[in-house]
C-alpha cells in the first residue's frame, strides 16, 4: 500500500483527517496535481489528506482492507484526529465503501466522487425493483462485493456515517449515480456538468469543501463544523 500524506501543519495532528483512493490505472500523485491539495490551502482548512493506492487484487483478497485499517485508520484514531473521512474516485470510491461494509464505525465519513457502482446486471436488477429503498435483496454471499456495496448504500440513510457523493451529469457510469444519489437525504449529493475526469472530480471536492466548512445554520445542533479553519 502506497501513500502520500499532505499535512496541514507538520508534526501537529489537524482536527480532520481525509484519505482518498485512485481509480483504476491511476496513482495517488494524481489528486496533488489535479489541484486537491491546493484546495485545501486555498481555503486555510485544517485538515491533514492522504492519497492511498491499493492494488485491486488485494481488495478480493481482503490484505488491502487489512493493511488500510492497520497502516491509515487506527494510526489516525490514534493521533487523536476528531473527525477521519474515507473515499476516493471512481473504483477508489468503491474500495471505500468495501471498506466501510466491512468495518462499520471505523469512519465518520465517505467523500465518493463518481464510484463504480458494479455491473449493469445489478443496477438493472435495483432499477426494476423501483430503486434502492424498494430493492429487497436474499441473502448475499460473502464474497459478492457488489451486492454488499449496495445493501450498504441501502442502509447509509439509518447509518451513523456521513456521506457525500459528487458525480458529473455525464459520467458514463450515469445510471448508477442516479440510483445512488436517490437513496441519500436531500444535500448529500453534488451533480456538476462534466464526465468521469479528474476537472470534473476537482469542482465537486470545491464544493465538498466549501459545504462542510461553514459553519452549522442557526437552528442545528451545536455540534460543531466538520471542518475548521485555522485561526
Amino acid at each position: 500500500m502506497r501513500r502520500i500524506v499532505c499535512e496541514a501543519n507538520p508534526g501537529k495532528t489537524a482536527p480532520i483527517r481525509i484519505a482518498l483512493l485512485p481509480g483504476a490505472y491511476q496513482n495517488p500523485e494524481e489528486f496533488e496535481h489535479a489541484g486537491f491539495v491546493a484546495a485545501v490551502r486555498a481555503r486555510d482548512l485544517a485538515i491533514d489528506l492522504e492519497f492511498i493506492a491499493i492494488d485491486f487484487a488485494h481488495v478480493l483478497d481482503r490484505s488491502g482492507l487489512a493493511a488500510l485499517r492497520n497502516e491509515f485508520v487506527l494510526p489516525a484514531r490514534r493521533s487523536g484526529c476528531r473527525e477521519l473521512w474515507l473515499g476516493g474516485a471512481s473504483l477508489g470510491a468503491y474500495i471505500a465503501m468495501v471498506y466501510a461494509d466491512q468495518q462499520p464505525g471505523d469512519v465518520d465519513g465517505l467523500c465518493l466522487f463518481a464510484p463504480y457502482l458494479g455491473s449493469r446486471i445489478v443496477t438493472s436488477e435495483i432499477t426494476e425493483a423501483g430503486g434502492v429503498g424498494a430493492w429487497k435483496p436474499r441473502s448475499i454471499a460473502a464474497d459478492d462485493e457488489e451486492r454488499r456495496v449496495w445493501a450498504l448504500i441501502r442502509r447509509l440513510p439509518s447509518e451513523r456515517v456521513r456521506v457525500h457523493l459528487g458525480v458529473g451529469g455525464q459520467d458514463r457510469f450515469g445510471h448508477g449515480h442516479r440510483l445512488f444519489a436517490d437513496a441519500l437525504p436531500e444535500g448529500a449529493s453534488d451533480i456538476v456538468t462534466g464526465g468521469h475526469d479528474w476537472v470534473t472530480w476537482l469542482r465537486l471536492w470545491e464544493l465538498f469543501l466549501d459545504r462542510i466548512a461553514k459553519p452549522p445554520a442557526a437552528h442545528a445542533p451545536a455540534a460543531g463544523p466538520l471542518l475548521t479553519s485555522e485561526p
